[in-house]
């Protein structure tokens, strides 16, 4: 019997995984939180195990603690969705800046150029970054859920190579 990848979340899990959702409406309790539970579903179906949500305002100190405690707490990929674009509350990019030791551009720019060919036109002005941060791969996603789904196709066939390197399991 070959192996075959199992559905259901019995194949092998490449790591673990936190979603940070930068939004002040759902922060603040005025609407509920509906793309992180997307974003989870996605890096599921990417045989990631989610260790959790959290929701911050569109502030940049929140946002560099959430990406802080992910780190500390050894998760493997941190996606933050929301705060990319050019208004003056879109913070998610500086904050990120801030905390990343080596950012890989050529992601960021390939989840660009998907998003905007794919139409999500938030995707295509999002200002968001993906690096290293520690032994973390941080990843900027803009909030719509047409972004957050083809952010995450061309993030998905990657993710395995670099946590394999970022864990040391893969050597170049």
């Amino acid at each position: 019997m070959e192996n075959q990848p199992l559905v259901g979340g019995t194949e092998e899990m490449l790591g673990r995984a936190l979603v940070v959702v930068v939004d002040d409406r759902v922060s603040r309790g005025e609407t509920s939180d509906t793309i992180g539970p997307l974003v989870t579903e996605l890096l599921g179906e990417a045989n990631l195990v989610v260790d959790g949500t959290i929701v911050v305002p569109g502030e940049s100190v929140a946002i560099r603690n959430a990406l802080n405690t992910a780190v500390i707490g050894g998760v493997d990929l941190v996606v933050t969705v929301g705060g990319t674009g050019v208004s003056p509350r879109a913070v998610t990019a500086d904050a990120t800046a801030g905390v990343l030791d080596r950012p890989i551009p050529g992601i960021a720019e390939a989840i660009r150029a998907s998003g905007l060919a794919a139409g999500a036109v938030d995707a295509g002005l999002s200002r968001g970054l993906v690096g290293v941060s520690g032994s973390t791969l941080v990843v900027n996603l803009a909030s719509s859920r047409a972004a957050v789904r083809d952010g995450m196709a061309t993030l998905t066939p990657m993710i395995s190579h670099v946590i394999a390197e970022l864990s040391g399991l893969e050597e170049h």
